[in-house]
């Protein structure tokens, strides 16, 4: 589904991001790791487009996207849960999902799928956003993301300061949505446990570069626990 291939990006005179390449795949979990400041999260605005492309190429389901503004790519079908989840607080939850149908016709329900995998946002529907537990609006984030149906899931961090029973349902959905086949997901994670229990594939990072890559079931093998704590 996505095809990177050589990807440079730069700050001012800091060179971030290295040659990276990498193909991402309908119905596999990727799963990125590396400790805070290696590039992760630059790397995920690349894809997005929110920070313009230094050199390289980007291409979505054939297309070269390598260009295209970020409205455009959500279009495209890629949906994108950003690290800190970024709802809307002053938005009831049934407002905030029906943001993730933006690119579709106007009479276009929320797909019932998204209750069926976070029940709680059926319960919630007339919160606010801001109202939600931290998990809670991780779920939100998710499903509001989900709503356009994606080919292309991006996750930045989803587990980070979530309770873990939230993580369970978390990791479940994503399990589920993979083994549909509709979509590729990638998966930025630091929870080294949560990232090996999901990956089809790995990609380790240090200093904008890719430094161990493989199958997601040689990790133990390949030492990746060891290296993240290097």
């Amino acid at each position: 589904m996505l095809k990177v291939d050589n990807l440079h990006q730069a700050y001012g005179g800091s060179h971030i991001l290295r040659g990276l390449s990498f193909e991402l795949e309908l119905g596999k979990v990727t799963t990125l790791l590396g400790r805070n400041g290696v590039g992760k999260t630059t790397l995920l605005k690349s894809l997005m487009g929110l920070v313009k492309t230094k050199s390289g190429s980007l291409h979505f389901d054939g297309r070269d996207i390598t260009h295209l503004a970020p409205h455009e790519r959500v279009k495209a079908g890629i949906g994108y849960v950003p690290q800190g989840r970024e709802i809307f607080p002053r938005l009831t939850v049934e407002e905030n999902l029906l943001m993730g149908l933006a690119t579709k016709p106007g009479s276009t329900p929320i797909p019932e799928r998204i209750f069926e995998m976070f029940p709680v946002l059926r319960q919630m529907m007339h919160r606010r956003g801001g109202d939600l537990s931290g998990g809670q609006q991780q779920q939100l984030a998710i499903g509001r993301a989900l709503a356009m149906g994606p080919r292309l899931l991006i996750l930045d961090e989803p587990t980070e300061g979530i309770q873990p029973s939230i993580i369970k349902d978390i990791e479940r959905a994503i399990r589920l949505l993979a083994q549909t086949g509709e979509m590729a997901i990638l998966l930025v994670e630091q929870y080294y446990d949560f990232a090996e229990s999901l990956a089809d594939q790995y990609l380790l990072m240090e200093r904008g570069e890719f430094i161990m890559r493989g199958k997601g079931a040689d990790m133990p093998a390949d030492g990746v626990r060891e290296a993240l704590a290097v």
